[in-house]
């Protein structure tokens, strides 16, 4: 590719999305723009340039900057700020709302709806203390192709091993033929609209909790202090703003603070803000000196049964062994214990927490071996 028309190309994807371009990305303007030369009737990449610069088709314009940003998306990515909205983020709003019982979340490039889905998946695991309360969770995304594919909520089966546990699977989605679509139920409780960051934020209203995660990577630091300014226009005092773990609002913005001892979740930083402190959750919380009774608790609770064992369970219960894949297994839902999870089921069909073939079973005796035999001395 030319570097006039590298130069062209990133201009107008940056005046569209924001999305900086740097030169050493020309291979996937040329493997993402492609199609659209193929799909246009035209033979080569320079008849798509040399259409957009004799001729602004709003159409073809949009083609163009769709094809260029990243769809990358899955449930619970990460799985920690999931964790951090149940315990700490929804603490507070369960408190400070009590008398509104009004929440409304914004889940900012929404993608192909996995994040807004597993953000009501966990509104839904809470719906004995929300009950009355309204609730509103927006999706917007610069794509209409990749809002469709939200809406519908229907998913592959390698997108719904990536990161959903398998409870959650079970109770939350219908097989349809080769594919797994969530429940209406969840479906409806996200409203989705076309948005571009960079356009007015004010028509969207006010937000508690607003998800940009692994946005503003790709904006140059103009980019990004403006859509922050934005984003903190629309918050109340006690907001919450989720950015991805490898963004930061240091040296970028002054209007947000991080949420100290949480990565990735940051408060308002102005007058009148206040000074929210994460608590730690009750089930992993160190009890108190002479704490015998939580003691107890905490090792009854442990000797339970996990999510994962009663989960796979439901799962074969529900569709059979033979509907989960046999080469991959579905990662299971946290415990309570931080940090720990449950080892899966191997591909042969072992039981979930079973012994591995070389270990020894709790509580059993080790054989001892036989002294092995002595050498015979001598020439050999």
């Amino acid at each position: 590719m030319r570097p006039e028309d590298f130069d062209f190309l990133s201009k107008l994807i940056k005046s569209q999305s924001g999305l900086v371009l740097t030169p050493d990305k020309a291979y996937l303007l040329e493997s993402r723009l492609m199609p659209i030369v193929r799909k246009k009737g035209m033979k080569t990449l320079e008849d798509l340039i040399t259409q957009l610069r004799l001729k602004r088709d709003g159409a073809l314009v949009t083609a163009v900057t769709e094809a260029m940003t990243t769809n990358e998306s899955f449930f619970f990515r990460d799985s920690k700020p999931f964790d951090q909205f149940r315990d700490i983020v929804m603490a507070h709003i369960l408190k400070e709302r009590a008398a509104q019982k009004s929440l409304r979340i914004w889940c900012a490039a929404a993608s192909s709806g996995q994040e807004p889905y597993s953000i009501c998946m966990v509104l839904k695991e809470m719906a004995a203390k929300l009950k009355g309360w309204k609730i509103e969770v927006i999706g917007t995304d610069i794509s209409t192709e990749i809002l469709a594919k939200a809406k519908a909520g229907l998913y592959t089966q390698f997108e719904v091993q990536r990161g959903l546990p398998i409870q959650l699977m079970v109770k939350y989605f219908t097989k349809k033929e080769d594919m797994w679509q969530i429940d209406p139920a969840i479906r409806s409780m996200v409203t989705y609209r076309e948005f571009n960051l960079l356009d007015s934020m004010s028509t969207l209203g006010k937000f508690d909790v607003v998800f940009c995660r692994n946005v503003l990577i790709y904006f140059d630091q103009p980019t990004k202090s403006r859509v922050l300014q934005k984003i903190a226009a629309q918050m109340p005092d006690d907001g919450f703003l989720y950015l991805g773990g490898a963004e930061t609002v240091l040296g970028i913005s002054d209007k947000f603070k991080a949420l100290v001892g949480q990565r990735g979740i940051y408060l308002l930083n102005r007058p009148g803000a206040p000074d929210i402190k994460a608590q730690a959750p009750a089930a992993i919380r160190t009890p108190a000196k002479g704490g015998s009774a939580g003691a107890r608790a905490m090792s009854e609770k442990r000797a339970q049964p996990t999510g994962a064992t009663a989960g796979a369970a439901a799962f074969r219960s529900k569709f059979g062994s033979g509907s989960a894949r046999t080469d991959t297994t579905i990662r299971p839902a946290t415990t309570a214990r931080t940090g720990s999870t449950t080892r899966p089921a191997t591909a042969t069909g072992g039981s979930i927490g079973a012994t591995r073939p070389g270990m020894t079973r709790p509580g059993s005796t080790t054989r001892p071996r036989p002294p092995l035999p002595k050498r015979p001395t001598g020439d050999r």
